[in-house]
């Protein structure tokens, strides 16, 4: 190893040059996120350019402390699906405000923290069967590459079929360029294969005219002050508003336990025995996130599977993270620049990644239906529901309805029962 690029990081081995390229790649792969939730949360008569400056504030500061705090090379950032929950359901269709729908955000995340205080959040987890957290990997990669593959434009909706291949237009080909790019350095083991194949498209958009160079390099218009510290607490504690905040808190749990979960696996963070000993510090830093989150003006703050990009990359410490958090606090200056990078430049990384974490499918054994159907409805539902969420309520119900069906109840621990019982909440409300 070169001495100049090598050394630690929080006490954990790190090669710098890897660990930062991995961190720009992860921030490049999840940096849509800075215009798609200011877009989505929009709609609700939100300052448009505060919600810019808060999502690149938010997902800068937690993204650094999770990397500082846990030496981990995880990303966090204001949730999709959770951000369209609180723009179209709650506030266009229940007609709540906004504000209000900012003080539910904030009493889900306290509640969160306070089943990470409790160690619940710790002991549902550990109830998982190790095969299931293979499954809920392999899912997370179908359901990643499926991203891409929209976000690339060789999937498409379609009325009858649901989707069908897209057709072979110039900005499908420069994406599938840079996928090319990025299978071919991997190949040949280079390192920033995919942060180079996502530069790489972006080069060639902006010769074929489908990227326009930036008007301006530096934008000092924030507007934060139009939504920060609006959210309405006491507007929040209604007895009627209780099931959007249970909503909203299981939405997130089965997110977040999926994402940390499948991330961790691909980075081999866990032991001997499947588990990850940092969990309860990212569960706390996800649930912190969420309420400070709401104070600064955004929707549910949680972590990011894209994260899976950088891992991809090399990335395996916090310093992958701190890269990725310094950016996004960057972006608040530099959104010109930052814009320029087309989705479909992006979205190739997000089909790698799904073939990375492919291989986790080897730890299961589908000649076992106890274990292999459970398994196989987690793959196919956090895919085709487009819900991580979804996907392990079906898997869990699934596991344990065989257990008990076979009379095994014994071998299942108390937790899950927990679990089976947010699962039939979260599909109920």
């Amino acid at each position: 190893m070169n001495q100049e690029t090598s050394g630690t990081f929080l006490g954990a081995k790190a090669k710098y040059s890897t660990e930062i390229t991995a961190g720009i790649t992860t921030f490049l792969t999840m940096a849509y996120i800075i215009f798609v939730n200011a877009d989505i949360l929009s709609v609700t008569g939100m300052d448009k350019t505060g919600l810019i400056t808060v999502t690149c504030l938010v997902s800068g500061l937690v993204t650094i402390a999770t990397g500082l705090i846990t030496n981990s090379p995880i990303a966090m950032a204001p949730g999709m699906g959770l951000n369209g929950f609180f723009a179209y359901t709650l506030v266009l269709n229940q007609k709540i405000s906004w504000q209000v729908a900012l003080g539910i955000v904030f009493l889900s995340g306290i509640i969160f923290l306070l089943l990470t205080v409790t160690g619940l959040r710790k002991k549902i987890v550990t109830a998982i069967p190790k095969e299931l957290l293979s499954a809920i990997a392999v899912g997370i990669g179908v359901f990643i590459a499926f991203m891409g593959l929209q976000k690339l434009g060789l999937v498409i909706d379609d009325e009858a079929t649901l989707v069908k291949s897209g057709a072979l237009t110039k900005t499908v080909l420069i994406g599938l360029t840079g996928l090319l790019t990025m299978v071919v350095l991997e190949i040949k083991k280079i390192k920033g294969s995919l942060m180079i194949g996502i530069f790489f498209a972006t080069i060639l958009a902006i010769i074929f005219g489908e990227a326009a160079l930036p008007g301006k390099v530096i934008s000092l218009q924030t507007n934060i002050g139009e939504i920060f510290g609006k959210l309405d607490i006491t507007g929040a504690l209604k007895i009627s508003l209780t099931a959007p905040i249970f909503t909203m808190l299981f939405i997130d749990l089965f997110d977040t336990i999926g994402s940390l979960l499948g991330l961790t696996q691909q980075i081999q963070m866990i032991d001997k025995e499947a588990r990850l000993p940092n969990l309860n510090k990212l569960f706390a830093i996800d649930a912190t996130a969420s309420v400070f989150g709401a104070v600064c003006g955004t929707s549910t703050t949680t972590t990011y599977i894209e994260s899976a990009s950088g891992i991809a990359g090399g990335g395996r410490t916090g310093l992958t993270s701190v890269v990725t958090g310094v950016l996004f606090i960057l972006a608040i200056l530099f959104i010109p620049i930052f814009a320029v990078v087309p989705s479909f430049a992006t979205a190739p990384a997000l089909i790698m990644v799904g073939l990375f974490m492919m291989k986790n499918i080897v730890n299961i054994d589908f000649k076992d239906l106890e274990i292999g159907f459970p398994s196989f409805i987690i793959i196919l539902m956090i895919a085709l529901s487009y819900s991580i969420s979804t996907g392990l309520a079906f898997g869990f119900l699934s596991y344990s309805l065989i257990k008990i069906f076979k009379g095994k109840i014994k071998e299942m621990k108390p937790a899950l029962w927990v679990i089976n019982i947010l699962c039939i909440l979260f599909f109920v409300l």
